[in-house]
Formats: C-alpha cells, structure tokens, sequence
C-alpha cells in the first residue's frame, strides 16, 4: 500500500458538493434579505423627505412645500451647505446630496403635485431602480406624513393607497 498524502478525488467532490448545496440554501436568504433592506432604507428615506419638507415649509412661509429635492439639498452644488453660503429657498440644506439626487439604496426618489402660492401640497414616490432586483414594493407620501405602499407602480399619492403594514 502507498503511502497516501492529501485528498482523493472522491473526497474534493463531496466537499465541493457540499459548499454548493449550502450556497444554493444561502443565497436566495440573502438575495430576500437584501430586498428587504432596500425597502427599508426607502421607507427611511421618505421619512427623512417629509420631515424635511415640513421644517422647508416652516422656514419659507412664502415658498410653501419645496418643488424640488434639489432645493431641499444644498442646490445640486457640494460647497453650499457646511461652507460659507447660508441655506437658502433654493439650497436649504436639510438632506444630503445622495438623496437630492433622488437615488438612495436601488431606489429612485421623486416629488410632485406642488400647487399653491405658497405651495401646500406635495407628494413623495419612491419606485425600485430595478423592480424585482433592487426591491418590489413601491413607497409613496404626501402631506399626512402616512407611508404608503403597493406592489405595482405608483404615479399618484393619494389615500386610495392602503398605509404600509
């Protein structure tokens, strides 16, 4: 008999077949997980947009709610908030620049309905980037505060939506 150093072929296999049968448990786990996770952070996100419109509106009284995620930023310019330039109507500094943009986390951000002089109205809509990769519930908001939800594609927030569970 030989003297054997290492692994025989048959053993690599079975470890090799055990490392895929737990990969292939794990990964749709994570793949959820994930899912979840961004719909969370969208939540989170419209959350911060509300607060941020309310204390936009408070400030402004002659504005009224904010047309624009960019001038609920710092304006599409990196230098205005935290430098010398004070937060104004058109950057008045109360999210940060990832979401003025209107992505955060696989999701795409959007205000509209803004109607009024001052504005008094608004509506938040929160979509997945890739509905089904990035996330599969769609978020909305409006001046209630009142996350809402569904599973298809929003394109007017109003109370018709059921509020999120």
């Amino acid at each position: 008999m030989r003297d054997s150093k290492g692994f025989t072929l048959i053993e690599l296999l079975i470890v090799v077949a055990i490392i895929l049968i737990i990969a292939a448990i794990a990964i749709p786990n994570y793949l959820n997980a994930r899912l979840r996770a961004n719909e969370s952070a969208a939540v989170g996100a419209l959350r911060t947009l509300n607060t941020a419109q309310v204390t936009y509106n408070s400030t402004y009284p002659t504005v009224g709610y904010s047309s624009s995620l960019l001038s609920l930023g710092d304006g599409g310019t990196s230098t205005n908030c935290g430098g010398t330039t004070l937060p104004s109507s058109t950057n008045a500094c109360l999210i940060d620049s990832g979401l003025e943009l209107g992505t955060r986390s696989g999701y795409n951000f959007n205000v509209s309905g803004v109607t009024g002089s001052p504005a008094s109205t608004y509506q938040f809509i929160a979509g997945p980037a890739q509905p089904g990769y990035s996330g599969n519930r769609y978020f909305c908001s409006f001046a209630d505060a009142v996350i809402r939800d569904s599973l298809t594609t929003i394109t007017t927030c109003n109370n018709t939506i059921a509020p999120q569970q």
